[in-house]
């Protein structure tokens, strides 16, 4: 059918050719027709047609084969991509010209893609730059917090450590978002116990369920895990901080931990608002922040979740959500199990 369809366009693109031909072939039957005291022989037409209908398919079909030739190598085959190989082998003055008019387009892509990549990789550096230069200011903010504790009410002391707090929250997610593209470059696997990795960010978080009256508790056995403890700890904190941030007051936080013969779970139950189902599968959208994130006691990014379900994709966690609005949200990490033979394939 492909074929077909490229046939019939080669024929369509030569329509001028063939209305040429029928032309000259009615005036040379009319010149014959007009020549006095020489009657029109309609054998020796037809024996005319026949022969310029031969001449006409022998110079079409060598024409469709050259330029089919030059449209494969226009044709991308699978896995190939057309912006990194030239093009060679031009064979008419038409072709050469396509032929340079390409590679043209394929070098400035190249170069420009070189300028975008050296870009990206200046505005990395500087990101993590900044980030590692910042955390010297944050860093010194906290111990002058710590010095002057017992000299502010104990409410102020808690808010500004809440605030100092989410500062440092939000430069890491700077920090994950330019790493996001280089991850192979930043990951180490090894084996870890999942209660390890959890039990530091529900620390990190004590004031934020002090301050809001919340209790949590962590139902299951620990497991172990094959996994990248920082880049784990970082997507559990995402999952931790949004719970925390959606949870009315005196609410509950159950981290639960199970496994099967496919793997394990880890699931983070909330008794918070819950996600509109219209907008349950657009929250790990980069920028998304929804209804509840638009209120202004919130302030959501919308780079939290976005950041947690890619960097879950890369360690090959399989994170998903569950939600009822009015009852609560749960978060479910997966993490399948690997055997040793299926790491060698």
């Amino acid at each position: 059918m492909n074929h077909l369809k490229t046939l019939l366009g080669f024929l369509k693109d030569r329509w001028l050719l063939l209305a040429a031909w029928l032309i000259l072939f009615v005036l040379t039957v009319l010149v014959f027709w007009l020549i006095p005291h020489s009657p029109l022989d309609w054998g020796t037409v037809g024996y005319l047609f026949l022969m310029q209908c031969v001449l006409l398919v022998f110079f079409l079909a060598v024409s469709f084969l050259a330029k089919r030739r030059f449209w494969q190598k226009l044709t991308p085959r699978s896995g190939e991509n057309l912006l990194q190989n030239y093009l060679q082998g031009a064979r008419s003055v038409e072709e050469e010209r396509i032929e340079r008019y390409i590679n043209q387009l394929i070098s400035e892509h190249q170069e420009l893609m070189q300028q975008v990549v050296g870009n990206q990789e200046e505005q990395k550096e500087y990101i993590d730059s900044w980030v590692h230069e910042i955390k010297v200011p944050l860093a010194a903010s906290r111990l002058l917090l710590h010095a002057v504790e017992f000299d502010i009410p104990d409410d102020k002391f808690i808010l500004l450590e809440n605030e100092l707090n989410r500062i440092d929250a939000y430069v890491e997610q700077v920090l994950y978002v330019s790493r996001l593209d280089s991850f192979s470059k930043d990951y180490l696997v090894q084996e870890v116990s999942i209660k390890s990795v959890i039990q530091p960010v529900l620390r990190n978080q004590a004031n934020y369920f002090i301050q809001k009256n919340l209790h949590y508790k962590v139902v299951g056995d620990d497991q172990p895990i094959l996994t990248d403890e920082k880049w784990l700890s970082f997507i559990f904190s995402q999952l931790v901080s949004n719970a925390v941030k959606y949870t009315p007051d005196n609410g509950q936080l159950t981290i639960q931990i199970d496994k099967d013969p496919q793997g394990t779970y880890l699931r983070l139950i909330d008794t918070g608002i819950g996600i509109p189902p219209e907008e349950l599968r657009r929250i790990f959208d980069k920028g998304f922040t929804g209804e509840n994130g638009r209120k202004t006691d919130t302030h959501s990014t919308g780079l939290g979740l976005y950041l947690a379900k890619n960097l879950a994709k890369e360690l090959g966690i399989e994170l998903t959500a569950a939600s009822t609005v009015g009852k609560g949200t749960t978060m479910t990490l997966f993490f399948p199990l690997l055997s040793y033979y299926e790491e060698i394939r």
